[in-house]
């Protein structure tokens, strides 16, 4: 199971908590330093009057101290080591997760923010609730110590642990449901903002700005809302638990005046007991206070656990570049997130060293073919093979070699114009990324920018031109000669000089051997095409030679197009014919 990565993670840690747990031991048996400082103070300095006595006592309990501080801040410091840990043997599949999860589950899948969660759980780990959590279990070590002073002491401390108990279960009932809706709103408006950086353009010049900063802004007034009566709840829970434990420990004093009254235990011991219930029952209220961060954090376990929770995949095996064909096996695509197909038992291929153009309609399929032919959707039934081994059994990074893909929304990544042509790959050269460009005809563009290829983009390549940023987005796509390489709309921002340019691209990596799928509505990109599709309402319509097919089409377009022409020249049934004019003589 995939969860094996969050186990295993989890796991990793247990050896650790061991040594905190041992930590804690340690600390909380020095915590009884001061209540036993306190009792032979009371018992034995003051009523011998011995400075001398005083003085040893003050030096051990300096050096319990500090011992017992160096104890705490090396628990600390593990338990944030531990945080740090999680985060790297986890972190990375949370984020694979999280950039993957709109084209593996669909939209909806896209609201999860796994990486934030894999940070909430290393900030818990280095948080005081943890250390709460260590402390509580010694809880009955403390309460027997105040038993062994006097029983009414001992019942006494135990009602408070009862009752302070209590208000941490009622705390988790009333604030788990408010915390899972805060949780919830507060991914939607995220999401919300992400969505309005991604179209500001369009926010701002067509004044939708507005409109969706009231839409933020009610999502966000539900937020704040859920999130107020989170607090409320844990705030009440903490000024209760608060008000009580030092109410507590004024009960345990005038109890322990009454039993000192009556002869049955000393002032110091009464001083004492109260100290060590007081310290007993810290680790209860310190939870109390940290409840609201101990549901985030177990929330967002629970939603990584649900995340990896699927089977594992076989590894595949290193299969060799291919360089044969491209085969499309009889496949049906059913986007994620739908159940209704919108390609149904397509089946073509195309040889290496030729290209296949995919016409269409809008809205037949073309860019869900696209998006199939790179691995980004999986088919729901057949298979897509590259030298007739499918995309499925290949590993991932070693296909991603072997593909190129320029879709039809362009989007750059925040870095160097160079680093974007190179897919960021740590063994890229200044050679293939010239080379690529230079095939992609952007290579003076490159030069023309005041820092050429050294540029730096912004977010999606604000400061470049819808036309440069498909032009580098080509570049990108052919980089290192890929075998197969997917194009959908690539002149759709394209001057002349564009155009030109992206042909003499299709025609070099033919030659050097690739297969080359264009998408395209522009006849102008089907020119470089040996072969064509015709894909119209999710299916195959024809497949053949470029040429063959486009007569086809024409064809038929003009038989469309004479057709209603002649259904308005046709008299309707019950119409009476116009007799034609008379001619004049």
């Amino acid at each position: 199971m995939k969860s094996n990565i969050l186990a295993s993670a989890i796991a990793a840690t247990r050896r650790t908590f061991v040594s905190v747990a041992i930590f804690s031991c340690v600390v909380n048996i020095l915590m009884l330093t001061g209540p036993l400082f306190m009792l032979q103070v009371y018992d034995r300095v003051l009523t011998s009057r011995s400075v001398p006595t005083l003085l040893a006592l003050v030096v051990l309990v300096i050096g319990l101290y500090v011992f017992m501080g160096l104890i705490d801040l090396v628990r600390y410091r593990v338990l944030t080591r531990v945080g740090h840990r999680f985060d790297e043997e986890v972190g990375r599949a949370a984020f694979l997760s999280q950039v993957s999860a709109p084209i593996r589950s669909g939209p909806l899948a896209a609201k999860s923010e796994p990486v934030r969660d894999v940070d909430q759980l290393r900030q818990f780990f280095s948080s005081s609730g943890v250390t709460a959590i260590f402390d509580m279990p010694w809880l009955p070590l403390y309460v027997g110590i105040v038993f062994l002073v006097h029983p009414w002491l001992g019942y006494l401390a135990v009602l408070g642990a009862v009752v302070l108990f209590s208000i941490a279960l009622l705390t988790d009932r009333a604030a788990r449901p408010v915390m899972r809706q805060s949780g919830e709103l507060a991914a939607q408006r995220n999401s919300i903002v992400s969505a309005g950086r991604r179209n500001a353009e369009v926010l701002h010049g067509m004044g939708m700005l507005s409109a969706v900063g009231t839409l933020w802004e009610g999502v966000n007034d539900k937020f704040l809302a859920a999130n107020a009566r989170a607090a409320d709840v844990v705030g009440l829970s903490s000024v209760l638990s608060k008000v009580f434990r030092l109410f507590l420990q004024s009960a345990v004093l005038a109890l322990g005046a009454y039993l000192a009254i009556q002869e049955q235990i000393s002032p110091g011991a009464m001083i004492a007991a109260s100290i060590i219930m007081a310290r007993g029952l810290q680790p209860v209220e310190m939870a109390v206070q940290n409840w609201r961060q101990m549901l985030s954090a177990q929330q967002a376990y629970r939603r990584l656990r649900a995340l990896f929770d699927r089977p594992e995949e076989a590894e595949p095996v290193d299969l060799p570049a291919p360089k044969r064909d491209l085969m499309v096996d009889t496949i049906t695509v059913v986007p994620p997130g739908s159940r209704t197909p919108t390609l149904i038992d397509i089946r073509l291929g195309a040889k290496a060293g030729t290209a296949l153009g995919i016409i269409g309609p809008s809205g037949s399929g073309k860019s869900t073919l696209a998006r199939v032919l790179v691995g980004v959707w999986p088919p729901a039934r057949g298979s897509v093979n590259l030298d007739g081994a499918p995309l499925s059994q290949w590993k991932p990074d070693a296909l991603g070699r072997h593909l190129g893909y320029l879709p039809q929304d362009v989007e750059l990544f925040e870095g160097t114009i160079a680093a974007n042509i190179a897919r960021f790959s740590p063994d890229a050269t200044d050679e293939k990324v010239i080379a690529a460009a230079t095939t992609a005809g952007c290579h003076e563009l490159i030069l023309s920018l005041k820092d050429g290829y050294a540029t730096m983009l912004g977010d999606q390549g604000a400061m470049l031109s819808a036309g440069q940023r498909q032009r580098i987005a080509l570049a990108r796509a052919i980089y290192d000669d890929p075998f197969l390489i997917v194009l959908d709309e690539p002149n759709s921002n394209l001057d002349g000089y564009g155009d030109s340019a992206l042909n003499r691209a299709i025609a070099t990596m033919k030659e050097r051997g690739s297969v080359v799928i264009i998408v395209a509505h522009r006849p102008s990109a089907l020119s470089a095409t040996d072969k064509l599709a015709l894909i119209e309402n999710g299916r195959l319509a024809d497949f053949g030679d470029r040429d063959e097919v486009l007569k086809k089409v024409m064809r038929r377009e003009k038989v469309d197009n004479v057709r209603p022409a002649a259904q308005l020249q046709k008299p309707q049934p019950g119409q009476k014919t116009q007799p034609a004019a008379p001619q004049n003589a």
